[in-house]
């Protein structure tokens, strides 16, 4: 329930692969259930010869592309028509270019060959240039210095939807770089795990630019898509495969639906990530609704007609335009985001953020957990969201975030967000305070580090309980509508850290019963810009702020407050004597 703010003045509170057979064991770890946080060791994820890009020219079997006829006399290579065969386990070197050809590869279940492109180009009008039919493992070194293409030319066959085709486990690795273009479907397919350790990709397809369907692992590489649909894609209905994990890369993806898409988990370290999906924050969707921007009788009392993005709404006829999402878990350790969508630039049933930069515009929410959110220790600014961080479960313990949403800055919501009407109506038909008990099981605990909301609806919403036991949190949100600086369900409580809270008078609520003294005013209208200050009976200045908006309402609570003392507040040039409570 919601306590009405009594009138100003009164008081309230990470390369080389040598041509000799070698040992690879490549690891499939198994994905966590969706409440599990996830944290897999780089040796899981790549082999030896994964990481191995080092060969011998004269150990390799020469492969010469030559216009429209390659040259390879080699009984391990045959050559039909258009189709180069590879046949048996060794190293081939490829040079030259290819203007209308097509390589396979259909070998034994057990070999394990391998292709170094050193300045070749492939290209096929009318299917896949390469081709990954039977083998156990693959593997695709890119040649120091070198510039490799394989190209689609605009149609596929039945049997590859992308410009690389792979049904079995697939390696890229090398200091070279590769294009990939692929206008009539995927750009690399593999139905298998799919590895990157090293080399540079321009990727640009109609459809997905990766899709994995085992795992897509990365390490010192850069990938670079202009992609239809997903720049990175990977999903299996074992629910112990579909997982994506990076590490010391560089990606920069254009992506039409989502930037990354992982089924079983998405686990990311140090990596930096430029992404756009569905164009960006400015191009969701929107669902207008009648009952917004006219409350209270309407007019320009009311909150900001800015309703959530559907353009990536998870139904079967729309399509998902998310920065990082995941069916599962989305652990991230350190990094560089800056991510730019038409829907939520995170999602994950959770998300566990234990490090990095976040720069994020999205046209849904900043970040958006199913169950459980766990922001440990990260810079992130988010400039335009919906709402800025949500889940069940919020959990902020250090960093420093600067958050803005159109709706509520941080919200905690189980089932169907009713951002906390219960508590209202108790209110307004005169109920007992406290809200509705354990109606709602969400929570909002901030522990440390320092967090700024600027929000045009709630600035923190627990659906459930709100705790701050440490940090620096200042919330601003408008002095009109039906909004309020805290809003929660159950119970709201500090006891640490400072809050600064300023916002609307109409529906607000303050702290309840708490261990830390707060002090809560209603102030009448203030500008935007009016200074507040907060001082002891001594003349000590304990906080002084200046919100960016106007505000009627101010909410004050550090631990040098004490409970029953007298502190006086000044806003603007009127000042008067509190007891904190």
């Amino acid at each position: 329930m919601k306590k009405l703010l009594i009138p100003l003045l009164i008081a309230g509170s990470l390369l080389t692969c040598s041509c000799s057979t070698q040992v690879d064991n490549t690891t499939e770890p198994t994905a966590p259930s969706a409440s599990e946080p996830i944290a897999v060791a780089p040796a899981d994820m790549f082999t030896q010869r994964d990481l191995d890009d080092s060969f011998h020219p004269s150990d390799c079997i020469t492969i010469s592309l030559e216009g429209n006829a390659p040259v390879c006399d080699h009984p391990n290579v045959q050559i039909s028509g258009n189709t180069l065969t590879i046949k048996k386990e060794a190293t081939y070197l490829i040079t030259g270019s290819w203007e209308d050809g097509i390589i396979v590869i259909d070998a034994e279940e057990s070999a394990k060959p391998r292709l170094v492109l050193r300045n070749a180009s492939i290209t096929s009008s009318t299917d896949a240039p390469l081709q990954i039919l039977n083998a156990d493992k693959v593997f695709i070194t890119l040649a120091q210095g070198t510039d490799n293409a394989l190209i689609n030319g605009g149609s596929l066959s039945d049997q590859a939807d992308g410009a690389v085709f792979s049904q079995q486990d697939l390696t890229f690795n090398g200091s070279g770089s590769l294009t990939v273009t692929s206008p009539a479907g995927h750009g690399i397919v593999c139905k298998d795990d799919l590895v990157f350790t090293g080399g540079s990709y321009t990727i640009t397809s109609a459809s997905h630019g990766c899709d994995a369907n085992d795992s897509v692992r990365i390490t010192n590489a850069q990938l670079t898509m202009d992609t239809g649909k997903d720049g990175i894609h990977c999903e299996n209905s074992d629910a112990a495969q579909g997982f994506v994990y990076a590490e010391q890369c560089t990606l920069q993806l254009n992506a039409q639906g989502d930037g990354i898409s992982a089924g079983a988990f998405l686990q990311l370290q140090n990596c930096s990530y430029s992404i756009t999906a569905g164009g960006g924050s400015e191009n969701g969707t929107k669902e207008h609704s009648d009952g917004w921007g006219d409350f209270m009788g309407g007019g320009p009392g009311g909150r900001p007609p800015r309703p959530r993005s559907t353009a990536a709404s998870d139904t079967e006829d729309s399509t998902s335009m998310k920065g990082l999402k995941s069916d599962g878990p989305v652990t991230i350790s350190g990094g560089s985001f800056t991510m730019d969508t038409a829907d939520d630039a995170l999602h994950g049933s959770t998300v566990d953020i234990q490090g990095g930069s976040f720069q994020i515009a999205s046209g849904d929410d900043g970040v958006h957990a199913d169950d459980t959110l766990t922001i440990t220790q990260c810079t992130m600014t988010i400039s335009e969201s919906y709402e800025a961080l949500e889940g069940l479960h919020v959990n902020i313990q250090g960093g420093e975030l600067t958050l803005t949403a159109s709706d509520d800055g941080i919200n905690a919501a189980g089932g169907t967000d009713n951002s906390g009407n219960g508590g209202r109506d108790q209110f307004w038909g005169g109920g007992r305070p406290g809200g509705m008990g354990g109606a709602s099981n969400g929570s909002i605990l901030i522990s440390g580090g320092k967090v700024k909301v600027t929000a045009s609806g709630d600035g923190l919403d627990a659906n459930g309980t709100l705790s701050i036991t440490g940090g620096h949190i200042t919330v601003t949100g408008p002095v009109q509508g039906d909004t309020a600086t805290l809003d929660y369900d159950v119970s709201g409580t500090i006891s640490g850290g400072t809050f600064i809270g300023t916002g609307a008078s109409g529906m607000a609520q303050s702290f309840s019963d708490s261990p830390q003294a707060v002090i809560a005013l209603s102030v009448g209208q203030q500008a935007a810009g009016t200074v507040i200050t907060l001082a002891d009976d001594q003349g000590n200045t304990l906080i002084t702020h200046a919100p960016e908006l106007p505000f009627s309402v101010v909410i004050l609570s550090t631990p040098e407050l004490e409970k029953g003392a007298s502190y006086t507040v000044t806003v603007g040039s009127s000042s008067k004597v509190f007891q904190a409570k």
